[in-house]
This record gives C-alpha cells, sequence and structure tokens, in this order.
C-alpha cells in the first residue's frame, strides 16, 4: 500500500468510525437533560402546557425535561434561542401560534427578524383554543354590547394588556378593534401570567387570552368572559357566546406546540415524536389539562408541519392587515 492508499484507507476509517459514533449518540439519545424552551412567563398558556407535557417527556424518555422560561419580544427572545440552538434535541421549544406572526411582524417594523420559521422543525402540536376576551367581574361591563358601546364612546380610554405586540393576546384585540370601528390602548407585558396580574390589579381593563390562563380565575369569580374567537359555544364556558354568534366576523385559535432546531437527526426528531405522543396519552397529564381549562388537540409532525405553514400563510395576511403599532 502507497502512502496514498494509506490515507484513503485512514480517512474512511475515521468517517466510517464518526458515522458510527453519530449513531451510537442518537441511538443513545437523550443522555443528559433536555431543556424545553418557554419564550414566555411562568403562568401563561405555553407554561401551562408545557409543565406538564414536560413531566411526561421526561417519563417517557428516562430522562429529564427541564423547562426554560425565557421571555421577552413577546416569545421572540426565546423562539430566536431554540431556533439557533445546537441541532441536537437537547434545546426543544413550547411556542404558541405568535411564532408565525412574529417574523412577519420583524419585517413589517423594517427589522431584521429575531428567526425565521424555517429554522423550526415542527415535533407536535399540543393544544388549540380560541381566544377569550375577559376582564374583571367587578367591570361595569356585563355583556360584550355594553363593553363595545363604552369603548365606542371612549376612545382611547379603554385599556388591554398582552403578551407583547403581534403575540397572541395582541392581534386578537386589533383583529376587534377592526372590525368594531374603536381605538383602544394597547398596553404590552413580556407574558400572559404578567398581563393576567396587571388585568386582576386594575392596570388595564380587559385581555383576550386562552382559557387555561383565565378559567379558573373565572371560576374563582376574579374574572369574566364576555366573547370568544372561536366557533358555537365553548365546553369550559358554555355561557359565553362567540363573536360571530354576536355579530362579529372575527376568529382566532391559540396553539401551543413542541419545536426543535432545523437540522435535528431524524432520529433523535422521532424520539421527541414518540415522548410527545406518549404525553398526551399520560392519564396524569390529561388530568393536570383539564384541571387547568384545556384539553389535548394533538397533530403528530406532518400534520402539524401543514398546519403551521397554513396558519402563518393566514396570520401574514392579517399582520399586514394591522400594520405597524406601538
Amino acid at each position: 500500500m502507497n502512502r496514498q492508499q494509506f490515507h484513503r484507507a485512514a480517512a474512511a476509517a475515521l468517517l466510517g468510525l464518526a458515522t458510527l459514533a453519530s449513531a451510537w449518540a442518537q441511538d443513545a439519545y437523550p443522555s443528559k437533560p433536555v431543556n424545553m424552551v418557554v419564550p414566555f412567563p411562568p403562568g401563561g398558556v405555553a407554561d401551562v402546557v408545557g409543565r406538564p407535557v414536560a413531566e411526561a417527556m421526561a417519563r417517557h424518555l428516562n430522562q429529564s425535561v427541564v423547562v426554560v422560561n425565557r421571555a421577552g419580544a413577546g416569545g421572540g427572545i426565546g423562539m430566536a434561542q431554540v431556533a439557533k440552538a445546537a441541532p441536537d434535541g437537547y434545546t426543544v421549544l413550547m411556542a404558541l401560534s405568535s411564532l408565525v406572526v412574529l417574523p412577519e411582524a420583524d419585517r413589517i417594523l423594517q427589522r431584521a427578524p429575531m428567526f425565521e420559521i424555517n429554522q423550526l422543525i415542527p415535533i407536535a402540536r399540543m393544544t388549540a383554543d380560541p381566544t377569550v376576551l375577559v376582564m374583571r367581574a367587578d367591570s361595569p361591563w356585563k355583556t360584550y354590547a355594553d363593553f363595545v358601546a363604552h369603548a365606542r364612546a371612549n376612545p382611547g380610554r379603554v385599556t388591554f394588556g398582552s403578551s407583547g405586540n403581534y403575540g397572541t393576546m395582541h392581534v386578537p384585540m386589533e383583529q376587534l378593534k377592526a372590525a368594531t370601528n374603536t381605538f383602544m390602548l394597547h398596553v404590552p407585558y413580556t407574558g400572559a401570567g404578567p398581563a393576567i396580574v396587571g388585568l386582576l390589579g386594575g392596570q388595564v381593563d380587559a385581555i383576550a387570552t386562552g382559557p387555561a390562563s383565565a378559567v379558573q380565575h373565572i371560576k374563582g369569580g376574579r374574572l369574566r368572559a364576555l366573547a370568544h374567537w372561536g366557533e358555537g359555544r365553548l365546553a369550559l364556558l358554555p355561557d359565553v357566546p362567540s363573536f360571530k354568534e354576536l355579530g362579529v366576523n372575527i376568529g382566532y385559535s391559540q396553539w401551543a406546540g413542541l419545536f426543535a432546531p432545523a437540522g435535528t437527526p431524524p432520529a433523535v426528531v422521532d424520539k421527541l415524536r414518540e415522548a410527545a405522543r406518549a404525553a398526551v396519552r399520560d392519564e396524569r397529564t390529561i388530568q393536570t389539562m383539564t384541571s387547568a381549562g384545556t384539553q389535548f388537540q394533538y397533530q403528530d409532525a406532518a400534520e402539524f408541519d401543514a398546519f403551521v405553514k397554513a396558519d402563518a400563510a393566514a396570520m401574514k395576511a392579517v399582520v399586514q392587515r394591522i400594520g405597524k403599532v406601538n
């Protein structure tokens, strides 16, 4: 064997060893704790969904799945962190539907997007709940008609909180403003949890949020729901009409789903899919979610990927219609 042949053989051997090492690493996954980034503070929908799902996935994977709250920029900071993370399966994202809005919002604001949707791989959709219009139980508005009449008569005097500009609590309120020709003052917070605290504390008059964030406060008599952005009546809130029932043609669904960085090996993605599927079938987790005011509406990776693409196209049109906001 001459020197050139030797080098070729050595290179082939090293490549084979590297391939074996990579395959072994994927087979051994996860060999250390997995971080699940929730891009909002505790108390919001992503956190309410993420924590029980993380616990159930950990039981399936026989490895810790640690929830890490990375709030800021309407969820964009945490989403960007995962989009740019190493694609090894040890950093995953529990995102909300604002994921498909924020890149387009950045473009409208003429700034570089913090991340792009194609930097993330959909693993599984967990929930998809219609947003609910909520205010304090001691507010003067007993019905949606009371609320919108006051907003029309007092431009800029009614305030609403959100999880951040163009987030899942902001976009539906902009839809409502446009549909009713009202001007309400937007007060952005760092997440749904702080926005609900602001509502309870009297800092804002109303919020649009998922049922999981508000149902316990509604049942406890602290908050009142006037309408929702879904279809028909909600099982959890059967007395609350939809906007369409009230003659306002708007709709919005706040979904939560699991993502991994693009480039994550297929074998690792499959293990994450299996763990997510096990979580939605786990009786303990189902009970926790039901108690929190939501239910699983699971989609596996392929179906969820198609859902995300369709929602991104629909929300792009909504955000462009909203335009620049403060």
